[in-house]
C-alpha cells in the first residue's frame, strides 16, 4: 500500500463511517479501484483507522465521555454493545464469508437505500431528545439493530443504530448521537480484535513502514470525520434519510455494473 493509497482510504473512512451509507461497502469497492490488493496489512488497516474516527467522536463529545458523575451512560452503552460483541463471536465465519462477497454487499446498499427512502414516514412522533432519557432496556434494543449490520454487510452500522435509536421514540438528532457514542466501544472492541489476530497469526507486517501509513492515515481519518460529525446532526434533521437512500441506490447499481464488467 503506497501512502496515496492510504490517504484515499482514510479519506473514505472518514466520510462514511458516521453517515448512513455504509463505510464498510465504500472501503471494499474503493480497494480494488485504486489497486490495494487483499492482504492482512489491508484488512487490519480498514479496521484499526476506525480508531481515528473513535477519537473524533470523543473529541466532538468530550463532556459527554469525561463527565464521570453520569455513570448511567457509560452502562448505557456497555448494554448497547454486548449484543454486537456476542453475535461478532459467533458468526465469525459468516461475518468473514459477507465482507467477501462484493454483490452481497452492493444488493444490501440498494436495498438499504429504497428503505431509506420510505423510513421518515415511520417515525413522525419521537419523544425523546435526549440520550439521558433513553433507558437500559432502550439502549439494548438498540444495540441489537447493531447486529443487523453484522450480518448485513453494506447496511451501515451507523443507520441499523439510528434507525434502531428512532424506533424507540429517539429524535432525529438524539439517535444520531447515541449512534455516535455507540460507536466508540464497538469499533474500539473490533479494531483491538484486529489488531491482535494480525499480531498472532502475520506479525510480519508490522513493520515501521506500515506503522507510518497507519499514522498518517490516522490524522487524516480524524480530521474527515470531525467535520462528518458536525455536518451530518443538521443536515439530518433537516432533510432525513431519503438524500441517503437515493444515495445508496445509485452508488450500489454502479458497484453492481463494476463487477458486471468485471472491473472489481
Amino acid at each position: 500500500m503506497t501512502i496515496i493509497q492510504a490517504i484515499i482510504l482514510a479519506i473514505v473512512e472518514g466520510l462514511t463511517e458516521f453517515l448512513p451509507i455504509s463505510s464498510t461497502a465504500h472501503m471494499k469497492f474503493t480497494n480494488p479501484i485504486i489497486g490495494v490488493s487483499n492482504t492482512p496489512f489491508s484488512e487490519m488497516f480498514e479496521i484499526v483507522i476506525q480508531l481515528a474516527a473513535i477519537l473524533a467522536v470523543v473529541v466532538v463529545y468530550y463532556k459527554k465521555f469525561f463527565d464521570f458523575s453520569r455513570l448511567n451512560f457509560y452502562i448505557k452503552l456497555v448494554i448497547a454493545v454486548i449484543p454486537a460483541l456476542v453475535f461478532g463471536a459467533l458468526l465469525k465465519k459468516h461475518i468473514d464469508a459477507a465482507l467477501s462477497n462484493l454483490y452481497i454487499i452492493a444488493v444490501v446498499m440498494i436495498s438499504g437505500g429504497v428503505l431509506f427512502l420510505f423510513i421518515d414516514r415511520a417515525f413522525k412522533t419521537p419523544t425523546i431528545d435526549d440520550e439521558k432519557k433513553v433507558s437500559n432496556a432502550a439502549a439494548f434494543k438498540i444495540g441489537c439493530f447493531q447486529v443487523l449490520s453484522i450480518l448485513l454487510p453494506g447496511l451501515s452500522r451507523s443507520a441499523a443504530t439510528i434507525l434502531g435509536g428512532m424506533s424507540q421514540k429517539m429524535t432525529r438528532k438524539a439517535a444520531a448521537e447515541f449512534s455516535f457514542f455507540l460507536a466508540v466501544p464497538t469499533m474500539l472492541a473490533a479494531s483491538a480484535k484486529s489488531f491482535w489476530d494480525v499480531y498472532k497469526e502475520h506479525h510480519e507486517v508490522l513493520t515501521k513502514d506500515n506503522f507510518s501509513l497507519l499514522g498518517i492515515a490516522s490524522v487524516v481519518t480524524f480530521v474527515v470525520a470531525i467535520i462528518v460529525i458536525r455536518f451530518f446532526i443538521g443536515f439530518l434533521q433537516k432533510h432525513g434519510f431519503k438524500v441517503w437512500g437515493y444515495y445508496r441506490i445509485v452508488v450500489g447499481l454502479v458497484m453492481l455494473l463494476l463487477i458486471w464488467r468485471h472491473i472489481i
